[in-house]
């Protein structure tokens, strides 16, 4: 639980503030200063080693939110700054994590509630990338995790385009679970960051898809590059649990997909979200025919509760399908 390859040499140094936008320059400042007050003994490293041998009793948690949640459209950056968070900790990779909201429920689910709250709480900090509630289980899984490695002393950073008290807003009945979402909220000092979606500030627009033949030619030209039709690629995303969407992605240079169109349901277009997200996180480029990123997702889609991570989506799929562009120079050639 690291950050991924695109993330892995950024530094609060090489975060860029738009200069526009003061509170990005104040984000890193706090961020700063939040890390370098982790910079102490761990807080469950006092006390004397629990009974059934799993670690260190953890001591009171200190008072107040005892971690920093970063607020802002998609674009500002927020993964970037939490990366960063996560190099700047002064302490063992073995003892900071990071992992996207995802990756943590799959890591519930295998390990089982118990053992991850054993083996987190040992850490100084965990990192959430694209913190989230899509579902009510969801809401009381990481509400009573993270109310456990609290209590253990964990420091907490998360990212999100939603604020804490917000979350779930327009998923599911999330008056019913006010408690717990308030109980998450208690937890962080909520950071909001504005401004524009880096990926594009100032840069030239996205290429237009390509014709079926110049993606296939392509393809072929690049070694290690995967060639798809996008419907069958969909198909197939259904039937691989999303935590094995980055797995798919192993060793492969760009993926190439003709016959892009807009996707047909809800839950396949969330599933492709976790896979622009894994493709993003390993910079791998996309080539396309068909329809433009921009349609992907129907209007009703756009309008709706997982709106955010639709625009997300169609932002970082736009940034990978620029990276994609010498690859058709390259045939030309």
């Amino acid at each position: 639980m690291v950050p991924p390859p695109r993330f892995d040499s950024v530094r609060f140094g090489t975060y860029v503030p738009d200069p526009d936008q003061p509170s990005q320059t104040e984000a890193v400042g706090v961020l700063e200063g939040f890390a370098a007050g982790l910079g102490g003994a761990h807080a469950s490293g006092a006390g004397r080693r629990g009974l059934l041998g799993f670690g260190r009793r953890p001591a009171k948690a200190p008072a107040g939110p005892r971690g920093v949640y970063l607020d802002g459209g998609y674009g500002v950056g927020k993964t970037h700054l939490l990366a960063s968070l996560w190099h700047a900790t002064p302490a063992e990779p073995g003892l900071k994590a990071f992992g996207t909201f995802v990756e943590l429920t799959n890591l519930v689910g295998a390990l089982g509630f118990q053992q991850t709250v054993r083996t987190l709480s040992g850490h100084r900090l965990l990192c959430i990338d694209e913190f989230e509630l899509d579902d009510p289980g969801d809401t009381v899984l990481v509400s009573s995790l993270l109310g456990r490695l609290v209590e253990a002393g964990v420091a907490l950073a998360a990212t999100s385009n939603t604020l804490p008290g917000r979350l779930g807003e327009g998923r599911f009945a999330a008056a019913d679970f006010l408690r717990e979402i308030q109980g998450l909220s208690a937890h962080f000092r909520a950071l909001r960051i504005d401004g524009e979606d880096y990926r594009h500030r100032g840069l030239p627009e996205a290429p237009a898809p390509y014709s079926d033949e110049q993606v296939t030619k392509a393809a072929y030209a690049t070694p290690h590059a995967s060639l798809d039709d996008f419907p069958h690629l969909l198909d197939h995303l259904a039937r691989v649990h999303p935590s094995r969407y980055g797995a798919l992605t192993d060793g492969v240079s760009a993926v190439c997909l003709t016959d892009v169109r807009p996707v047909p349901d809800q839950s396949t277009a969330l599933r492709l979200v976790v896979l622009a997200d894994r493709l993003y996180d390993r910079e791998v480029p996309v080539l396309t025919s068909g329809l433009p990123f921009d349609r992907l997702f129907s209007d009703d889609m756009l309008n709706g509760g997982y709106r955010k991570k639709y625009f997300r989506a169609i932002s970082r799929l736009t940034a990978l399908a620029r990276d994609a562009k010498p690859l058709i120079k390259e045939v030309k050639a």
